[in-house]
């Protein structure tokens, strides 16, 4: 059985998919939790590993916050950029793996009203974990050439999974209060994946390598993702308002802070933004699990 490390293995995305991952690898988590089999930081430096390993999943990294102060920025780039950098060096001194697998971001495209986007697309993400995961896949190119790697960036789209934190951990907690409104009715799509799609994935892409854009074919619109949401939360579907008296709310919280919603959040869920995943189902022959069908909550 091949041995894999996986950084970020008890986070989010751990939770949802080591198990399935357990049934094909020798798994070893890594990272500052207690939970962790090794217990490195990767920001602080290079740190020494027990084993050579086959493949690294790379899921560790910062994401999810609205940095407010110069430090918050910064540590975009000391955990996604610098921390890749120190898990390379890592590797090179146990010994070269044959697969290197980095999640990445569809963030990378700083595109937020795009329909069926493709890998093709320039990289124009400007906030600091966009910037910050450009960096690094930049970097993990020249290395995986510079040692003979096969690296697997896979840039996904939001990821649906138990516990899902972000955006949609977010539309979840407000449907459980009462506190949630649907804006418009909904009719906005985006694209999502499911979490145990990674591991799926894994053993598809570690002797093949590329770049993916990774979604699965439902794009739900907002209003499919409140109603399932709703449905197993045993809620009512949200009330929905116009769009005039959400941008009102929006003003009101870009002036308070700390508020339900903002002008920036407000734009993500009025505008449709798609990714196309037709390069990594054809490349790999990959099927992608169907969010409306298979996400809880």
């Amino acid at each position: 059985m091949e041995k894999l490390l996986f950084t970020g293995g008890t986070g989010f995305l751990g939770n949802n998919i080591k198990s399935i991952l357990d049934c094909k690898y020798n798994v070893t988590t890594i990272g500052i939790s207690e939970q962790d089999d090794i217990k490195a930081d990767f920001v602080a430096g290079a740190p020494n590993l027990p084993a050579k390993y086959d493949i690294v999943l790379h899921a560790a990294g910062k994401a999810h916050i609205y940095p407010k102060t110069p430090e918050e920025t910064q540590s975009f780039f000391d955990i996604n950029y610098k921390g890749t950098m120190n898990l390379c060096q890592s590797l090179e001194k146990i010994g070269i793996p044959k697969s290197f697998i980095f999640i990445s971001t569809s963030a990378v495209y700083g595109v937020d009203n795009g329909n069926y986007i493709t890998e093709d697309a320039p990289l124009l993400g400007d906030s600091p974990y966009a910037k910050s995961k450009i960096m690094a896949e930049e970097y993990l190119t020249d290395w995986s050439s510079t040692h003979g790697v096969i690296l697997s960036i896979l840039r996904p789209s939001l990821i649906a999974g138990h516990n899902a934190p972000g955006n949609l951990g977010a539309m979840v907690r407000g449907i459980r209060s009462g506190a949630y409104l649907s804006i418009a009715h909904g009719k906005a799509r985006k694209s999502l994946l499911m979490a145990q799609d990674i591991a799926n994935l894994v053993p598809l892409l570690e002797n093949i390598g590329g770049i993916y854009n990774v979604c699965d074919n439902d794009h739900p619109s907002f209003g499919e993702l409140e109603s399932l949401i709703a449905k197993q939360l045993g809620k009512k579907s949200p009330l929905s308002v116009p769009y005039w008296i959400a941008k009102i709310l929006a003003l009101l919280g870009d002036a308070i802070g700390r508020f339900p919603i903002n002008s920036q959040r407000l734009s993500k869920i009025v505008t449709s933004d798609t990714l196309s995943s037709r390069k990594a189902q054809t490349v790999l022959g990959w099927k992608p699990m169907s969010t409306l069908r298979y996400y809880q909550i």
